[in-house]
């Protein structure tokens, strides 16, 4: 059974006339973890923002999202801004952007909550203090008072993490989230988002160029050139057989890259101690 089903979707840019997904289909099985991949610029951040329609005004899009059986693309602003957050969560790759900058985190946090389950600021902060915590953040108090410049990239994103803990949506679509950390960080976020679907058992679309990352967290991978689906299958039959050239050029990229780094890094053991202790 599918959870999400995109069918015919076709994005532009009504400013410059130019056709960013000329038509795109894909699905999403329920309790699965879909990955999207490609260079940048391949169309997997405006593919994805489409599903929730969070792209920019002159992007315009049509075709068919269904979620759950309800057809997204036939619903108004309000009912899709209901949807958002509470079913279907989005983790943004930058986290500065998720927030009010001109509002501490806290402020943004009960107003989320608020709007989605009407809970006082007391419920609130108990629950996102729980949920925090059980990221791996220290003081959830002090940071929810704390304006999004004050936290670093990593800390962000946790706190996107642990908002979806709260929410317990249906769908998590993150996009890129680990691009803009440092490698601790990456390690960290990945093993949070790992545990959350477990948690939930919620499906999800994870978007990224990191091969690495695909490989531990995906059960299936649909790979986006110049806007078009170029490939997909299991993670396995990408990583083991892929039948694209690019898809084999990706993958072929991502392996030099681990061996050029191995040799660096004074061979496979010592990448691999480095690595059990977390230090990459």
């Amino acid at each position: 059974m599918n959870s999400l089903e995109v069918t015919n979707l076709r994005i532009w840019d009504e400013s410059t006339g130019q056709v960013i997904v000329p038509n795109s289909s894909f699905q999403v099985k329920k309790g699965s973890c879909l990955a999207i991949v490609g260079e940048s610029g391949s169309g997997k951040s405006v593919t994805c923002r489409s599903i929730v329609r969070l792209n920019k005004a002159a992007i315009r899009q049509t075709g068919d999202i269904v979620f759950n059986g309800i057809n997204i693309a036939e619903l108004s602003e309000q009912e899709v801004r209901k949807m958002r957050g509470k079913q279907i969560a989005m983790i943004l790759q930058h986290g500065m952007r998720a927030f009010d900058p001109s509002c501490v985190i806290g402020v943004h946090v009960r107003e989320t909550l608020a709007q989605h389950y009407g809970w006082s600021r007391s419920e609130s902060e108990a629950k996102m203090t729980a949920a925090m915590e059980s990221v791996m953040l220290k003081d959830p108090v002090a940071i929810l008072n704390k304006y999004p410049h004050q936290l670093s990239g990593g800390m962000l994103q946790r706190i996107m993490i642990a908002l979806a803990i709260v929410l317990e949506p249906e769908m998590i679509i993150a996009d890129e989230p680990t691009t803009a950390l440092d490698t601790i960080s990456q390690y960290e976020v990945v093993e949070q988002l790992v545990h959350l679907r477990s948690r939930l058992g919620c499906s999800m679309i994870f978007v990224s160029h990191d091969f690495g990352v695909v490989k531990k967290v995906a059960d299936e991978v649909l790979v986006m050139k110049d806007g078009e689906i170029v490939e997909r299958g299991t993670t396995h039959a990408i990583f083991s057989g892929a039948r694209h050239e690019y898809t084999r050029f990706l993958v072929s990229s991502k392996l030099a890259l681990n061996q050029h780094f191995t040799r660096i890094m004074g061979g496979v053991g010592v990448v691999d101690r480095r690595s059990s202790g977390k230090v990459l």
